[in-house]
């Protein structure tokens, strides 16, 4: 085995310590198994066992909410929901009914959902993982396996998987995980998300990471996206000096984003909801430009009151008095199903179907109320709301969801800029709306036609692609000139060295997970305007993703101050 192996890094950081591995998988049950007749009993056994399953992932969400991972909480009720989806219950019921006994009914009803996302693409492939552990440990119970999970150990270990699935992923303990490598998964899966909401170091899409045999001592090295196979003492030694000294610079760089030279660009939180709002102040955050509205409404059979939402808007918005506070109204659809918003119909392609606003539109009460109690929330504070919707393709919706807004007493309505055509006709949207706030994250797996969450698509599913750069400036130019403002809201902007290049390309702001702040805030104050424009067109000149990223850094001289 080579001394280093190379996958894709998703969260900074230094860890070093002995591999362990998550316990194996729970084997398919017997196909040809069978139940002795009593098809009653078989059916309570088998939903009794998905129930415990939800309940004990609703434990384990609480858990985590508890310890303050909102990020691990919300996955976490998202995949409660699945085991208590009616249609599985149903499904796991027609193969009992047919004789097939209850861990084979439940193994088979499962695959059934699993094709269907497998071949969905976008956020819906990342949900096969969720669903095959759902499915692991619903079979585990029925026949008596040890449950998949988390190994024990008396020392700190780094953590080696296929994948890891949110249940296992959002109760580490940062304590003994130091850091934590799996062979599929990308930037912006589950994995990827909690690993730097909690502030573990992690490398993804690495190839044979579990021929890593246990107790072989690696470094992890979650910025570079490295793992260093045995290294010796001195190695370790300045990796960790290196990862101090940049953490003791990133405490010297404090106050609003700017560059060197004093051109202004906020740095904001992308949150879920109140229980952020802690560390993202933590960390220097001077607003919100990303509030994930829809984990207020997901895991309910019913929306929340106007009064829920108002007083969970209200408490986002005190908290940045003298800041922005930019909400996205409710993303339903595709991976994030609601109970009381069915899909229209059958949707082959559900990530290219009825979501975000193209949802809305079809429940326009559920859009009014939403915007309604937005308006109430804000009355009285003096932060600045601005309401983006999601999935906007063209200037009639980008009109249409603004006279929305102003109708219900919104002042700043905006709109996320995800779909590739949105970006190529940006001028006309300007026309219509306050602000544009690009979702990087689906606008590079839109306009490379990449599934964002399949690891062997890894290579297409990266910013730094010069097409995506393009679209990003194609976007932001035109509301420059229009005078509109123009963030990035997707993982992009919490890269450090791809900050500098997309302030460079005209963004005006940037919001990214809350401990991503103080690396993006060093990598600005180091760097001019002049500097960060030279790089974006040096890596927009590059013909690959990877020329980009080295093109830029050439320009970008003061990243090796942090380690970068």
């Amino acid at each position: 085995m080579p001394e280093r192996l190379q996958g894709a890094g998703v969260s900074p950081g230094i860890g070093a310590g002995p591999v362990r591995t998550v316990a194996g998988a729970v084997p398919e049950p017997d196909a040809g198994a069978r139940h002795g007749g009593d098809a009653a009993a078989e059916k309570a056994s088998a939903l009794a066992a998905l129930e415990a399953v939800a309940a004990d992932l609703e434990a384990r969400g609480a858990q985590a909410g508890e310890l303050g991972n909102t990020s691990g909480m919300e996955v976490l009720g998202a995949q409660a929901m699945m085991a208590r989806d009616p249609g599985l219950a149903d499904g796991v019921s027609a193969k009992v009914d047919e004789g097939v006994a209850a861990a084979r009914a439940v193994y088979e009803a499962f695959g059934v959902y699993r094709e269907m996302l497998a071949s969905a693409g976008e956020y819906l492939a990342a949900r096969v993982s969720d669903l095959d552990d759902i499915r692991d440990r619903a079979v585990a119970r029925l026949l008596g396996l040890p449950m998949p999970g988390i190994p024990e150990s008396d020392e700190p270990f780094v953590l080696v998987a296929r994948d890891l699935a949110p249940a296992d992923t959002a109760l580490l303990d940062p304590a003994k995980v130091v850091a934590f490598v799996t062979e599929q998964g990308g930037p912006t899966s589950h994995t990827a998300i909690l690993a730097r909401t909690m502030g573990v170091p992690a490398v993804v899409a690495l190839p044979g990471a579990t021929a890593l045999a246990d107790g072989t001592r690696v470094l992890v090295d979650g910025g570079a996206g490295t793992v260093q196979v045995d290294p010796d003492e001195a190695e370790v030694a300045a990796a960790r000096g290196a990862a101090t000294a940049r953490a003791s610079l990133l405490t010297e760089a404090a106050g609003p984003g700017a560059t060197k030279d004093g051109h202004q660009v906020p740095l904001l939180a992308n949150i879920g909801g109140p229980r952020d709002i802690e560390g993202a102040l933590a960390n220097g955050a001077e607003g919100v430009g990303l509030y994930r509205t829809e984990f207020l409404f997901l895991d309910r059979s019913e929306p929340p009151t106007d009064a829920e939402q108002e007083a969970a808007y209200r408490t986002v918005l005190e908290a940045f008095p003298e800041g922005r506070v930019v909400v996205r109204t409710l993303d339903a659809g595709a991976d994030k199903p609601l109970a009381f918003l069915p899909p229209p119909g059958d949707e082959p392609n559900p990530a290219l179907g009825e979501r975000g606003l193209r949802m809305a539109r079809s429940y326009p009460d559920v859009l009014r109320a939403q915007l309604a109690a937005l308006a109430r929330a804000a009355a009285g504070t003096t932060a600045k709301l601005e309401v983006m919707a999601p999935m906007v393709t063209d200037a009639d919706e980008a009109a249409s969801f603004a006279a929305e807004c102003r109708t219900a007493g919104i002042e700043h309505p905006g709109v996320m800029i995800e779909v590739p055509a949105a970006a190529l006709r940006a001028a006309d949207l300007a026309a219509e709306v306050e602000f544009f706030s690009i979702g990087t994250n689906d606008l590079t797996q839109y306009a490379c036609a990449a599934d964002r969450q399949i690891g062997g698509l890894a290579a297409f599913q990266d910013p730094w692609r010069p097409a995506v750069l393009d679209l990003v400036a194609m976007t932001a130019g035109p509301a420059a000139e229009a005078g509109k403002s123009c963030g990035v809201c997707g993982e992009a902007a919490g890269d450090a060295v791809l900050a500098c290049v997309l302030v460079g390309l005209g963004v005006t702001s940037l919001s990214m997970s809350a401990p991503s702040l103080p690396l993006v805030r060093a990598a600005l104050a180091r760097h001019t305007l002049a500097e960060c424009r030279q790089a974006a067109a040096a890596a927009r000149a590059a013909r690959t993703a990877k020329d980009a990223k080295e093109f830029a850094r050439v320009l970008l001289p003061y990243l090796s101050d942090l380690g970068l």
